[in-house]
């Protein structure tokens, strides 16, 4: 679909107007306005229920920014996503992770051919391995049970499993260990593997096309340490790594058994992968059933996105608001703030799928954009937050708009104490809406020094979801809530948001990097003069020299 240039647009033009129109609104005055409000502008899907009130949003910005996503073509090619069409402009490539928890008898055609089954038999493939290790029934090379699970990949292939198996540990086999290696610091290997033998450890080496850098130099120090305690015996590889690949003839010669090797397509991206086979270290985890559970949460919001009404579409909101704030109030970053220990990673999850995804400066047609994309997500599990960075969010000078997700019931009830967590969650809210004016301050006695340093002005924006409890398929749904909201910005933007050429850039040059800091000869540098020095530096503190 043919659009016209962002900011030129008549959409784009009608919202810089009204933004102009509304500066100097507050919270506190739309919420007096509209005594109705708080409970007008919550929308549910999926299990997910969203308060978007405490936004600096009328009914008319709402309006507008869904007459900018009609003319931006969001909807077309949202349904050209789910139909299999490649989206994915710069790599050619159909962009289906929807595709990965589709049910069975669905049909979803990439160059004619029905994806959907080829999905399920990798599903089934999982479910059986999962299956027999839980059980007790694969062994190790010694006849020892598998007590220990390693997952090795990086980015996408480390990130989402890293956060599924947090987020879901209280549904996990609690006599198995789980732990994940991505950092090619030999630290992270020597640190996962210390404290355990072998012949009760299984690796999963994660790599699409089994020649990631980080991800097979942490491969075969495992292949090493394996085999140095099972006696150098290198049958007993097959007995103790898998693969998650494309890539059958590297994975052989590994020696890993390639009956032992599950699959994913060129149309799943790696920060969107973690519902596919790169997922095989949550399903061993908390089960088939369990991953089951949640793919079925990534589909209930999948359809929410597919088929919900525009007003109460919640990735299409969250999107919408998110461009709101980047591109007409300037604000750089968003915190993703959830009330959930179990949630911890999430944060950092988010950091990959959002701005890896929208960190473009070129639109689809190869020209440079002249309005702000990709806002930096961060944040961390409240309550920690609350005695670091919250000070900033309520007293700078920057605007963060925040996204709070809580849940109605505790997984671990413990006297009272997650009444004390959702207060604090929702307080939050209210004092980053209202704040403390400065007659406040004086109602409660604060000499007149100090009564400036203790207003807090309000107005922060905020989102708050909830849910009944963190689930598997609630896992799902909010996962998935995200990866539509990038794409709801992306498409806006008019970007491409399933290419990552920077990341592609800083591989290069550390594949030509390292032979330079390893060279027994001094090697002919040609980079930068502060590029040279580093690596001359280093290899003077190695004693390369």
């Amino acid at each position: 679909m043919s659009v016209p240039a962002l900011r030129s647009s008549p959409e784009w033009e009608a919202l810089a107007r009204h933004w102009r129109s509304l500066r100097g609104t507050t919270l506190k005055q739309l919420f007096d306005a509209d005594p109705q409000r708080g409970t007008r502008h919550v929308v549910q899907g999926a299990g997910l229920h969203l308060d978007y009130s405490k936004n600096l949003v009328t009914d008319e910005t709402l309006r507008l920014l869904r007459k900018l996503a009609r003319a931006r073509g969001v909807f077309e090619r949202r349904d050209a996503m789910f139909r299999g069409d490649k989206i994915n402009e710069t790599e050619k490539r159909a962009v289906l992770h929807v595709a990965l928890r589709a049910p069975r008898g669905e049909r979803i055609l990439v160059d004619g051919n029905d994806v959907v089954p080829e999905v399920h038999e990798v599903l089934d493939r999982m479910a059986a391995f999962s299956d027999k290790v839980r059980s007790g029934e694969w062994r190790g090379h010694s006849g020892k049970t598998i007590r220990n699970v390693i997952s090795i990949g990086i980015g996408g292939s480390d990130l989402g499993p890293v956060m599924a198996y947090e987020a879901l540990k209280h549904y996990s086999r609690r006599d198995m260990t789980f732990r994940f290696v991505s950092n090619v610091d030999p630290v992270d290997f020597v640190e996962a593997t210390g404290d355990l033998a072998a012949e009760e450890t299984l690796f999963i080496v994660c790599s699409k096309t089994f020649t990631t850098l980080e991800t097979l130099t942490n491969a075969h120090a495992a292949r090493d340490w394996c085999l140095e305690q099972l006696g150098g015996d290198e049958a007993a590889v097959s007995k103790h790594f898998v693969a998650v690949s494309t890539n059958a003839a590297e994975v052989g010669k590994f020696g890993i058994d390639t009956a032992n090797m599950f699959g994913f397509w060129d149309w799943v991206g790696g920060r969107y992968s973690m519902d596919s086979a790169i997922g095989l270290s949550t399903m061993l985890a908390i089960g088939p059933e369990g991953f089951r559970e949640m793919l079925a949460g990534f589909h209930a919001m999948d359809e929410h996105f597919k088929s919900a009404s525009p007003e109460r579409n919640l990735p299409l909101l969250m999107g919408l608001v998110s461009i709101w704030y980047n591109d007409f109030f300037g604000a750089q970053t968003v915190a993703v703030l959830p009330y959930a220990q179990y949630l911890k990673r999430f944060p950092a999850y988010l950091q990959q799928l959002t701005m890896e995804s929208n960190g473009k400066h070129v639109t689809l047609a190869g020209e440079r954009v002249d309005y702000a994309t990709g806002p930096i997500y961060w944040g961390e599990p409240g309550t920690n937050g609350q005695h670091s960075f919250y000070q900033l969010i309520h007293q700078g000078t920057r605007l963060i708009p925040c996204d709070f997700i809580g849940f109605m019931h505790s997984l671990t009830p413990l006297h009272g104490q997650h009444d004390l967590l959702v207060a604090n969650l929702i307080a939050q809210t209210e004092a980053l809406a209202f704040g403390k004016t400065p007659a406040q301050v004086r109602a409660e006695g604060t000499p007149e020094w100090l009564v400036p340093h203790r207003v807090c002005e309000g107005n922060r924006p905020t989102n708050t979801i909830l849910a009944e409890r963190l689930t598997p398929h609630t896992l799902g749904a909010l996962v998935a809530l995200y990866e539509h909201s990038v794409f709801t910005q992306g498409a806006v933007w008019g970007i491409d948001s399933f290419d990552q050429w920077g990341v592609e850039l800083g591989k290069q040059l550390a594949n030509k990097v390292i032979p330079q800091l390893q060279d027994a000869k001094e090697p002919k540098l040609e980079h930068d003069s502060s590029t040279n020095a580093l690596i001359r530096r280093y290899r003077a503190a190695r004693g390369a020299n």
